[in-house]
């Protein structure tokens, strides 16, 4: 999976030993849930240990907390995502039967939609939506949200052109 040398395994295991205590507490009064803070903490300290950063740190409580900060967000986000998608299934008229696996991937795939397009701007990001979901043309787009086609184009060809760089990095 990935190599950890010693000294940076032995910061992580004080790290994880001098703030696991305070991170689940803090978490815990975030999420309202033991459990969830549980999961949520091991998964900031498998962060810390990814990033190796821990020998480095001034301020560890700030950077736990960021880190468990940002992955409670993308958890509410793939939880939002997920419950519109149930949602969307719930309402077609004819019964959808899909299994777990291709389940599952459909919902990792919109999650990582979600987080290429989150590096858009809003009129970006609408513009985008509006084309590839709605299959508006730019004319039309650009009389809904009263613009002209130029500024669509521009628009649509950043929203290409970031999509495009972030798939090839």
């Amino acid at each position: 999976m990935f190599s950890v040398d010693l000294s940076q395994h032995q910061a992580v295991q004080s790290l994880y030993q001098e703030h696991h205590h305070w991170l689940c507490g803090w978490l815990r009064k975030k999420l309202g849930c033991v459990d969830h803070a549980a999961d949520l903490a091991q998964d900031t300290f498998i962060r810390v240990l990814t990033q190796r950063k821990a020998q480095e740190l001034r301020e560890p409580r700030a950077y736990l907390s960021t880190i468990a900060r940002s992955l409670m967000i993308d958890t509410f986000r793939r939880r939002a995502l997920e419950q519109a998608y149930l949602e969307t299934l719930a309402a077609r008229p004819e019964a959808v039967d899909i299994s777990p696996e291709t389940r599952l991937l459909i919902l990792e795939t919109l999650v990582e939609i979600d987080q290429l397009l989150d590096g858009l701007g809003g009129r970006t990001r609408e513009i985008f939506l509006m084309a590839q979901l709605d299959g508006l043309s730019y004319v039309e787009i650009g009389r809904q949200l009263n613009v002209s086609v130029n500024t669509v184009k521009k628009h649509a060809v950043r929203a290409l052109t970031h999509c495009l760089l972030a798939v090839e990095e």
